[in-house]
């Protein structure tokens, strides 16, 4: 499912809440509710900003992350397209392969035939 993800359609879809940040900043930090925290119901995700002390730096700072989390929820892997090697590397393998048994053929001790 592809999510939009401008900045109107986001707007209507979202529900934002303003919440107390918590860390230092004193008095200020305590009494106002600058940081804000908002959920997409359609795809789950919920994004929180609290980082800045105004309320509307933090609301773009969450639109901007919540935004680009449909981004990558949207994004769609490529196919993979199924290759088979080139005759000349399965050639290069075998002969390789041989290489090295005759190489590992000539380090056993001589075998007696009883």
């Amino acid at each position: 499912m592809s999510f939009a993800v401008d900045r109107e359609t986001l707007e209507k879809e979202v529900e934002i809440t303003f919440v107390r940040s918590s860390g230092p900043g004193g008095q200020h930090r305590n009494k106002t509710e600058t940081g804000v925290r908002m959920v997409h119901p359609p795809s789950g995700i919920t994004v929180q900003a609290t980082e800045r002390r105004s309320q509307m730096q933090n609301k773009e700072l969450a639109f901007e992350r919540l935004a680009e989390k449909l981004r990558l929820r949207n994004h769609v892997p490529k196919k993979r397209k199924a290759t088979r090697p080139t005759h000349g590397s399965v050639k290069r393998r075998l002969d390789a392969k041989k290489q090295r048994g005759q190489m590992k053929k000539t380090r056993k001790p001589p075998q007696e035939d009883t």
